[in-house]
């Protein structure tokens, strides 16, 4: 073999291998940079679930302290635990805050309920007082439970 196709077959070898080299290290990279942002996904996704559950344990302390409406705590800790733990909705005694949500969802909030002729809305209120005043003692115990509860 002569002499200047060995010089050329090993100068493509070469290249061959430092194109190699070079998709690896960038798909090495890629790589790498992925787990980065899975794990930046992760460490957030955490800190938004454990700041959802320290507003559940807030919620439920107002509801012991009364410094919240028992109706206006169940439809946010409803909310919060259809993201945290949607299971507990349906257990003792945690359901409560799923029928009161339940049966109170179809009345308007914010600026729906301030474009709400009064009298309809003095109405709507009543009916909430009413369920609030019946469902006192479970929304309760239920908001005592859920602020133990240790959520996994």
């Amino acid at each position: 073999m002569p002499q200047w196709l060995q010089w050329s077959l090993i100068i493509l070898g070469l290249a061959v291998i430092a194109l190699l080299l070079a998709f690896i290290i960038r798909h090495w990279r890629l790589i790498r940079e992925d787990r980065r942002q899975e794990a930046r996904a992760q460490a957030f996704q955490a800190d938004r679930r454990d700041s959802m559950i320290e507003s559940i344990r807030i919620l439920a302390m107002a509801v012991e302290e009364d410094q919240v409406e028992y109706s206006e705590a169940c439809l946010r800790i409803k909310g919060l635990l259809d993201h945290v733990a949607p299971d507990l909705l349906e257990q003792p005694p945690y359901q409560i805050f799923l029928e009161i949500h339940d049966q109170i969802q179809h009345m308007p909030t914010h600026r729906a309920r301030q474009q709400t002729d009064a009298r309809f809305v003095r109405k709507m209120d009543e009916e909430r007082f009413a369920l609030e005043q019946t469902h006192s003692d479970a929304i309760r115990r239920a908001a005592t439970a859920i602020r133990h509860h240790r959520f996994n």
